[in-house]
Formats: structure tokens, C-alpha cells, sequence
């Protein structure tokens, strides 16, 4: 009976989520209600000022709603904004944008958000690729000299310490906050499509704003002729203009990682990890030596992207 309760969700847990969701819940309307007032206000500002403003809005409207949380003791679920923000971009769509919309785009608009959601729940519950290592493994890994390291983890097969979920995880490229989990080698297929729909979703998104904006020309309206809708419709234009900015740099810098076999994590910490260190010696007359960078893994591009589709 005693292992059937442990593996219940105890009710603390549960109000603790239900209150992460609501607190995020309360997040994303602030975020977008903060974003739908540039062009309340700056209606006659060209698009790239309004979406300098939303920038400057966003961080403002992130910085003071995380100094809010933590002085009332309220935190909120970084997922949980990830979902919500879909589903806020599918309802304005929907109420709004979707009567502008040929349909052939709408039918690939909601595929487009289906498979992201379908993606969204399950790297959510995907396993990164945990590994459970006895104590002499975990100190030799940790504690190790060079030479033993380098030995462990070149039989490990790239295992790294991961501090936010306190687990060994193969292939670890980085703890992403956004989904919640550690991306590693089972996920790191899964993540690179997540990344990838996300851009194609919201460039999509993008194209049916424009679309209807250039049909019923709010952006050439006055403010006295704008509507809190139109207002929403631009507010989650730029909202998605944003994330195609830091994602597409995202999403490139992750087929820079492929195509030369090396993981975020291994390319910030490549002086903890013995393998990636390459001793070259000084100028004669010189005992010292001097560290350099030196990726095992590599096999050339063709290569490293083999491995990375099988």
C-alpha cells in the first residue's frame, strides 16, 4: 500500500501546478495585451519601429511580472507559457484573422498548429536519454584525472551532468527551460523539429496577419478607426515577428552543432571535458603548454549528419 500512495500526485503538487498554469496564464495576456498597444499608440510608426518598441515592451513586461511573482511567491510554468502563447495565436486566428484567409491556408495553419502541440506534449514527457551511473562512474566523471576521464567518457558515450535535473544524460546539449527538459540524444531529433515548426507556424502566422491587414488596412488607419481586434491581430504579428528573430538564430546555430558533431553544452565547457583538449607546446626554451580546442567527434559534415539522422 506503501508504494501505491508514493506514486500518487500528492495535492500540494497539484495546486502547485494548477497555480504555475494560472500564473503563466496571467503572464501571456499581460505579455500580449503590453504588445497590442503599439500599434493602439504608434498606429503611424513603420513596422520595424513597432517592433523595436515590442521588444523593449517585452522585456519591461517579462522583468516587472518575474519581480511581482517572486515578491508575492508566485511562479509560473515556462511550458506552460509556451502553450498558452500557441493558443493564444490559434484563438486571434480563429475570432479574427481567419475570415481573410484562402482556404487552403487555413487547412495548413491548423495543421501546423496541431503538430506542434502533438510535438509540444511529447517532448514534454520524452526521456533525453538519462543514464544511471554507479558511484565510481559518477566520480571518475566528476573527479577523474585526464587520462581516466577521457576513457570514461569516451565508453560512456558523451554523458553529462545536467545540475537542473540532477541526472547523467547522453548526448546532453542543454536544459531548455521553454520545454521543460533536459534536450539530450533520444530528443534532440524531436527538438530540432519542434524548432522548425515553431518557425514555419509563426512565419505562417505572419503571412495570414498581413494578409489581413492588408485587406481591411488597419495598419493605414487612424487611431480613432482602429479596434482593440485589429490592435490583437498586430500584437500577435509582432509577437511572432520576435520569435522568428532569436528561433531562426537558434535554429542555425543548432545546424552549425550538427554539422560539426558538438553540443551546446560541449562548446561553452570544452575545457572541463579532457577530450576536447588539445596540448600544444610553447616556442622552444618554453615548458609550458598551451590548451587549444579539439573536437573527437567529428567526421566530417556528411558524417555528423548521418549520425544525427540515424
Amino acid at each position: 500500500m506503501a508504494e501505491i500512495d508514493d506514486r500518487r500526485t500528492p495535492p500540494e503538487a497539484r495546486t502547485s501546478s494548477i497555480g504555475r498554469c494560472i500564473a503563466s496564464c496571467v503572464s501571456v495576456f499581460l505579455t500580449q495585451f503590453a504588445l497590442a498597444l503599439i500599434p493602439r499608440f504608434f498606429y503611424a510608426s513603420p513596422l520595424l519601429i513597432q517592433l523595436a518598441l515590442s521588444a523593449l515592451v517585452l522585456v519591461a513586461v517579462v522583468g516587472v511580472a518575474g519581480r511581482c511573482r517572486r515578491a508575492l511567491g508566485v511562479y509560473a510554468s515556462a511550458p506552460a507559457f509556451v502553450v498558452l502563447s500557441i493558443v493564444y495565436i490559434w484563438v486571434v486566428y480563429v475570432t479574427v484573422v481567419r475570415e481573410a484567409v484562402p482556404l487552403l491556408m487555413d487547412v495548413l495553419f491548423h495543421g501546423e498548429v496541431a503538430m506542434l502541440v502533438i510535438g509540444l506534449c511529447s517532448i514534454f514527457k520524452r526521456d533525453p536519454g538519462r543514464v544511471t551511473l554507479g558511484p565510481s562512474s559518477s566520480s571518475e566523471l566528476c573527479d577523474g584525472s585526464v587520462s581516466e576521464v577521457s576513457e570514461t567518457s569516451s565508453l560512456m558515450g558523451r554523458v553529462r551532468y545536467c545540475k537542473n535535473c540532477e541526472a547523467y544524460i547522453k548526448g546532453f546539449d542543454h536544459h531548455c527551460p521553454a520545454f521543460g527538459n533536459c534536450i539530450g540524444q533520444n530528443n534532440y531529433f524531436l527538438f530540432m523539429a519542434l524548432l522548425a515548426g515553431f518557425l514555419i507556424t509563426e512565419s505562417s502566422f505572419v503571412a495570414c496577419s498581413s494578409k489581413f491587414a492588408s485587406k481591411s488596412s488597419i495598419l493605414y488607419q487612424t487611431r480613432l478607426e482602429s479596434n482593440m481586434a485589429a490592435d490583437l491581430v498586430i500584437g500577435g504579428l509582432l509577437f511572432s515577428l520576435l520569435q522568428l528573430l532569436w528561433q531562426g538564430i537558434f535554429f542555425m546555430w543548432h545546424i552549425y552543432c550538427i554539422c560539426f558533431n558538438i553540443r551546446t553544452d560541449e562548446w561553452i565547457n570544452w575545457q572541463k571535458y579532457p577530450e576536447f583538449q588539445h596540448q600544444v607546446k610553447s616556442e622552444q626554451g618554453q615548458s609550458s603548454t598551451n590548451l587549444t580546442f579539439w573536437n573527437p567527434y567529428d567526421k566530417g559534415i556528411l558524417g555528423n549528419i548521418r549520425e544525427f539522422l540515424s
